[in-house]
């Protein structure tokens, strides 16, 4: 066990030197990042991005993880208020989920209607579309974690103190409306999969090796050559992109 961790700690230090110098590189160019991450709740989220920018300037690599929308935001374009957080020139911005809400808690709780989420599925291809038509490079990551690896931590969470801040009502609805979270993932994943803004799947359950996969995958896709070296590519067995066969074929939690 010792030796496991070690590994992953001294991976952990080289990766996050390498981030340190990509977004050193990036500061004063006019490359504009965003990286969305979604998933299954307890899937880490958190954690991940925790490790991304943890020797990162907030001020021009900020996380942003949005509250629940007010009635003045409900009354506008959807999309409205995320455009606000998108990056400027030098900027890297993390989305801890992200407008991919509509395509999954707000259907299944009930927080929008059918035909909301159905124009959301329509739409998000055309207005990433026009997102990196304008230049902005678009990251998607989806998290994904089985049942019973979620049941222990949802449990763990709530049970420990130190976690209190990171327990929601949504939680407890987790795992019986799983089949409907499955479905909504599905579909969200299908219908916003396109050639110019791809999705990126990441089998979660074992959080170190998500985490070095991720790290490993945004710098292959977003750091020059010269910064690459010593930099592995991700686990195929953990990472890998999407397509419509990981639905049936296991890759993705049923």
């Amino acid at each position: 066990m010792g030796n496991k961790t070690d590994a992953f700690e001294a991976e952990l230090i080289t990766l996050q030197t390498a981030i340190v110098a990509w977004r050193h590189a990036t500061l004063e160019s006019s490359q504009r990042v965003l990286v969305i991450f979604e998933g299954r709740d307890a899937a880490g989220k958190d954690g991940t991005i925790r490790r991304i920018v943890e020797y990162l300037p907030p001020r021009t690599t900020p996380v942003v993880a949005l509250p629940k929308p007010s009635d003045r935001d409900r009354s506008q374009w959807y999309f409205q208020r995320y455009v606000a957080h998108l990056p400027a020139a030098g900027e890297a911005v993390f989305f801890n989920r992200s407008w991919y809400n509509r395509g999954g808690v707000e259907p299944v709780m009930g927080f929008c209607t059918p035909e909301q989420h159905q124009a959301f599925l329509a739409e998000v291809p055309k207005f990433e579309a026009m997102l990196t038509d304008g230049g902005l490079k678009l990251v998607k990551i989806w998290l994904d974690i089985s049942k019973d690896e979620q049941k222990d931590r949802l449990k763990e969470r709530h049970n420990d103190p130190l976690k209190l801040l990171k327990t929601s009502p949504l939680d407890a609805e987790a795992q019986p409306r799983w089949d409907a979270y499955s479905q909504a993932r599905d579909q969200m994943l299908a219908h916003t999969h396109t050639p110019a803004c791809p999705w990126t799947c990441v089998r979660g359950d074992d959080k170190k090796a998500a985490r070095i996969a991720v790290m490993r995958h945004l710098l292959q896709v977003l750091a020059p050559a010269a910064l690459l070296k010593g930099v592995a590519k991700p686990d195929p067995a953990v990472l890998f992109p999407f397509e419509i066969a990981a639905l049936t074929d296991g890759r993705l939690a049923r």
